[in-house]
């Protein structure tokens, strides 16, 4: 990958899963990694040294998303802005939409969803300035086709796919590239506990975190130029 004025990509929750393999795909493309996380910092640790061991620069940034992005914006500032940003931090807090609270439907909408347009704001600032730059907002199959008992949390995936599109229209003629990648059951904490088998999933098994980071270092690449606005779904089939 052809160095820009800003070389680093922002990576959240990368201390595991989709983010970790995320954050790995795109030091193997040359992309200094900054590794956000929670609260998993030794997570963080193995993904920092996976990123570095592709010889880049990999920063490890703790932020509570459930109370703002404060620390990543700085961090943001303090590389000089990032030529890459992958949404992919995310809670789940799942129930009946009658006995949800509203703290549920908030702390879901704000780390999955307030977060991720607080992020593109500040890294487009930058982009916009060098006319170059991908974002690819990690939504989920749940956003596009429901699920019960997790009306938070589609709605909050949902609107991923919304902003995905509205930045796309924004900012296209810039150089820069907003898509989306919708995983279907993936091999995660979230899904320690699922059977494949009872989904009638086409591949016959869940995904991989890696699976899925392939598809988002494809969008980030200079192959997926004229890629934008696009909602991949990386489901095996599931929903075809």
């Amino acid at each position: 990958m052809p160095r820009t004025a800003s070389n680093w990509a922002l990576v959240t929750g990368a201390s595991k899963g989709i983010g970790a393999a995320t954050a790995a795909a795109l030091a193997a493309q040359g992309r200094d990694v900054l590794v956000h996380y929670g609260a998993d910092a030794d997570g963080a640790a193995r993904t920092v040294d996976a990123c570095a061991a592709a010889g880049v620069d990999a920063r490890a940034v703790a932020a509570d998303l459930r109370e703002d992005a404060d620390p990543l914006l700085a961090a943001i500032d303090e590389v000089g802005g990032v030529a890459v940003l992958v949404n992919n931090a995310g809670v789940a807090a799942d129930g009946l939409a009658l006995s949800m609270t509203d703290a549920a439907f908030a702390l879901t909408l704000q780390v999955n969803l307030t977060a991720a347009f607080a992020l593109s704001r500040a890294a487009l600032r930058g982009m916009l300035r060098a006319r170059t730059g991908r974002i690819v907002n990690v939504t989920s199959v749940v956003g596009l086709h429901g699920n019960p008992g997790q009306a938070n949390y589609a709605a909050s995936k949902a609107g991923l796919v919304g902003l995905t599109k509205a930045l796309a229209r924004e900012v296209g003629k810039r150089g820069i590239t907003v898509n989306a990648v919708a995983p279907g059951f993936i091999e995660t904490a979230m899904t320690a506990e699922i059977d494949a088998g009872a989904f009638q999933i086409p591949a016959g098994r869940l995904g991989t975190p890696e699976e899925v980071a392939a598809v988002i270092g494809f969008l980030c690449g200079d192959a997926a130029t004229y890629v934008n606005g696009a909602v991949v779904q990386v489901d095996g089939g599931l929903f075809a």
